[in-house]
């Protein structure tokens, strides 16, 4: 590791703590101004940010309006308009016993923030946490990933332009980068990224107790019930499946299918899959449509599940098309799967996609229930019974019925997922206050409590005694 990138580092970090009065006494217009800037540079750089993530992945330009510059700036919209209240005292009801006295809770930044950003959705998963973290009135540190070089590269280029670095600072750099940011001591951490990762930077965390939030991963199950609409749920499916070439931590892991409407599930799918990335008859590998796997050591770990399971005895369905030198790997269906299966075992966050069915909800929950708690879990039904039933039997970092991936971008709802798949919450006022000390503050007018003083006479001890009795 290059010494300057340290020594840099440092620098900031003493400029950050030195800063961190100015920036929690900053007004609500001046965090949206900050916020405002942020937006329009990123609006007059689209083109380089199409640019950049095509150079990482291959990704659409289409995709890239979709999946990470509509979301942020729909979040930034959110925040601006919602800022000023967020920031207000807010007022809380008195107990009986402390009349005389006025509470209210004030949220004021934690102070000096970490965010380290993940590579599948490389501009929204760092950007979206850095706008809450602003809006929360924080120092911040952001470190976006290696794997997604270019996106890094205009990340880091945008923020230099926006910001002085005693308030906002890109580091780029790899793992011993981010293993030097972990052993410093930040008042918050917010990190994306796998689980096992995620116990490492909350290790890190630990020795200085530093708050974190954990935005993991997981297997998350789709549920398609006897009841559901087939044609509108396999388009919801293969589009949530294969977007960004499956590289998304909601994404749909595997699928659980009633028995009844396995064959039409699997011919659906394959004919959605068609329409969305082979229109023009010319091959998914031809299609503008596609993205790709963002490394060759990606690629190879999604090779070894898929031979892993055909070893074992899956059944290609549909796709199993690779390339290495691209990093091309098809929409790819199996079948036959059995949990002994690593790719029933690992996160797979690619474009494989196994179904399995059931014939009696209680063998999916019976299922769930000694695996992991999921980021994301999907049921497909116009059954309300069946889908209540799903929903009061399982957990999860969020449920969506009827389609895909949709909650990331409602700002009214919190996102984050539970145990194994995260800790914490981010989007709209759950970010804000996930980069915020919610501080009780309670100003005494009257002094009631003067009654109970010692010392304890045979009055007093009455009074305690009948507050025992009345409250």
């Amino acid at each position: 590791m290059n010494q300057s990138t340290e020594e840099r580092i440092q620098e900031v970090l003493f400029l950050q703590k030195s800063s961190l009065l100015r920036l929690k006494n900053s007004s609500a217009d001046e965090r949206i101004e900050k916020l405002r800037k942020l937006q329009k540079y990123m609006l007059a750089h689209q083109q380089d940010l199409f640019d950049a993530l095509f150079q990482d992945f291959r990704k659409p330009s289409s995709e890239v309006i979709i999946a990470e510059l509509l979301g942020v700036k729909r979040e930034i919209d959110h925040m601006i308009k919602h800022i000023k209240s967020w920031m207000k005292p807010q007022k809380v009801s008195t107990p009986l016993l402390l009349l005389g006295t006025q509470g209210h809770i004030q949220f004021e930044p934690k102070g000096l923030c970490l965010i380290i950003a993940p590579w599948n959705y490389p501009f929204n998963l760092a950007i979206n946490p850095l706008v809450h973290a602003i809006a929360a009135g924080n120092a911040i540190i952001l470190k976006p990933s290696e794997m997604s070089e270019h996106t890094s590269a205009f990340i880091k280029k945008m923020i230099n332009a926006l910001y002085d670095p005693s308030d906002v600072f890109c580091v780029e750099g790899d793992a011993q980068i981010s293993t030097f940011l972990l052993a410093q001591k930040f008042d918050h951490i917010f990190f994306t990224g796998s689980p096992a990762i995620g116990k490492v930077v909350m290790a890190a965390a630990a020795k200085h107790l530093t708050s974190v939030t954990l935005e993991l991963g997981g297997k998350s199950p789709a549920i398609v019930g006897p009841s559901a609409d087939m044609d509108s749920i396999v388009q919801k499916i293969a589009w949530g499946k294969f977007l960004n070439n499956g590289q998304t931590c909601i994404a749909p892991d595997y699928v659980f299918v009633h028995e009844k409407v396995h064959f039409q599930f699997l011919a659906g799918l394959e004919n959605a899959i068609q329409a969305f990335y082979n229109a023009d008859s010319k091959g998914i590998e031809k299609s503008n449509d596609y993205a790709r796997i963002v490394n060759r050591r990606h690629f190879d770990r999604i090779v070894r599940l898929l031979d892993d399971a055909k070893e074992k005895g899956a059944k290609v369905i549909f796709g199993g098309d690779m390339n290495p030198e691209t990093n091309y790997i098809s929409p790819t269906i199996l079948s036959q799967c059995t949990m002994d299966m690593a790719i029933m075992q690992e996160e797979i966050f690619g474009p494989i996609l196994p179904v399995l069915t059931f014939r009696a909800e209680e063998e999916i929950i019976n299922y769930l229930s000694h695996e992991e708690k999921p980021l994301a879990l999907y049921i497909f039904s116009e059954d309300k019974t069946f889908t209540d039933y799903i929903l009061n039997n399982t957990s999860a970092g969020s449920s969506v019925v009827n389609d895909c991936l949709i909650q990331f971008g409602h700002s009214s709802l919190p996102f984050g997922g539970v145990n194994n798949s995260g800790i914490g919450r981010s989007g709209g006022k759950f970010g804000f206050e996930e980069f915020s000390h919610a501080k009780a503050v309670i100003v005494q007018k009257t002094n009631a409590l003067r009654f109970f003083y010692p010392p304890y006479t045979l009055r007093t001890k009455w009074l305690i005694e009948r507050v025992l009795k009345w409250f």
